[in-house]
């Protein structure tokens, strides 16, 4: 089967499901489906980014790419409301999931919309935390070019959150993001992921 979730209009059958989930302290129901990431869970590469995940100190909108149904950026708006969350995914089905969980988890500082990575996200908006599970099997260079397009939309002093398996090439993308950023460090390893923060020091 060539499709995956990185797909714009999934063509596999729809079978909805619903579970609920435990994130940052905050019990949630989610609504999923086929054709979109992690449908039967939330995966444990995001768990992990989504404990590990620290407020920047800098004012500004934090930015869910590949947001899929929903996990990371509803988690974070839940748990700092006096932020705007924006969500963005090329995957239409995972969009309509998102924006039902956001309503039916009572979650309202958030944003969500269509974005081929981050081609669709306006450079003149505040970014101060870009936080991402790329899409690995998209490739390299769609990855690389999530990396990029963050540190351009990035405020000084604005964070990029990753998490990849080291297998995946976690070691190339600290490599990738230290051409990138003034400052790049791996803040935790569990389980064979990486999570690795970079920040926008100029």
């Amino acid at each position: 089967m060539s499709e995956h979730y990185y797909s714009n209009q999934p063509k596999v059958e729809s079978k909805p499901q619903h579970f609920q989930f435990t994130l940052l302290g905050h019990t949630f129901t989610f609504a999923t489906d086929a054709g979109v990431f992690s449908k039967s869970e939330v995966d444990f590469g995001s768990r992990v980014l989504i404990d590990a995940f620290e407020l920047p100190e800098v004012e500004g909108d934090l930015l869910d790419v590949g947001c899929g149904y929903g996990p990371i950026g509803l988690s974070m708006a839940k748990t700092y409301p006096e932020r705007q969350v924006q969500m963005v995914d090329v995957n239409e089905r995972a969009l309509d999931l998102s924006r039902k969980n956001a309503q039916q988890n009572g979650i309202q500082n958030v944003r969500i919309y269509s974005s081929d990575g981050l081609s669709a996200v306006s450079d003149d908006q505040q970014i101060a935390a870009v936080i991402t599970n790329p899409p690995i099997r998209a490739g390299k260079e769609t990855v690389f070019r999530f990396y990029k397009g963050a540190y351009t939309l990035l405020v000084e002093g604005g964070e990029l959150w990753v998490v990849i398996q080291k297998k995946q090439g976690a070691p190339s993308t600290v490599a990738y993001l230290e051409e990138l950023f003034g400052e790049v460090a791996v803040i935790e390893k569990k389980k064979g992921y990486w999570i690795v923060k970079a920040v926008k020091t100029a």
